[in-house]
């Protein structure tokens, strides 16, 4: 599984690999993760558990279409000067929270227009999609709106395009957004 650069699997992943049924296949993985060779993420996920691959790849994987985005992403460009401990990632399907390995993943749902404003990235033989510097910074006013909290006020303004930032908020519709983000970043 390793040689064919499957970090992350599940027991479909390993039909692909061997020419198993798919009661063999999960009974395998089943067997794998009880002997602690691989490490289950979720119900019929897993990963190697000497080779974990990076917190972002493992946030794409347990829920998709998902981005890693909001304070996490911000700390990963630099716009935020504190480490992050848990992946917050947006979706355009239903929130979500697992934890895995020790980590907390949690997913916050947008409407599928703003659900852009993310670049693939990669880690060395990793990759993941991963919101840029303005779309996670309008995500975090969007999010903070929404839970009744004040934008962030604590973060590197020379690192945020204000004219992207305004465009990425005018995806979701709203107004009040829309100011915020203006209003932060002046």
């Amino acid at each position: 599984m390793k040689e064919k650069k499957f970090f992350i699997f599940s027991a479909f992943d390993v039909r692909k690999v061997f020419p198993v049924s798919p009661v063999a296949a999960s009974f395998l993985l089943y067997r794998y993760a009880k002997r602690g060779f691989i490490f289950r993420l979720k119900r019929g996920l897993y990963a190697f558990a000497d080779a974990l691959p990076p917190d972002a790849c493992v946030a794409n994987r347990l829920c998709e279409p998902s981005y890693v985005s909001l304070e996490f992403a911000l700390s990963y460009w630099g716009v935020i000067p504190e480490t992050v401990y848990q992946i917050t990632s947006v979706t355009s399907k239903t929130p979500r929270r697992f934890e895995a390995s020790g980590k907390i993943y949690s997913y916050r749902r947008i409407v599928k227009k703003a659900f852009t404003g993310y670049a693939v990235e990669r880690q060395g033989e990793y990759s993941f999609a991963m919101a840029d510097a303005e779309k996670a910074f309008v995500d975090s006013v969007y999010f903070r709106l929404f839970d009744g909290k004040k934008p962030m006020d604590r973060f590197n303004k020379d690192k945020i395009n204000i004219a992207k930032a305004v465009k990425y908020a005018a995806l979701f519709g709203n107004s009040k957004l829309i100011s915020a983000v203006k209003q932060t970043l002046k």
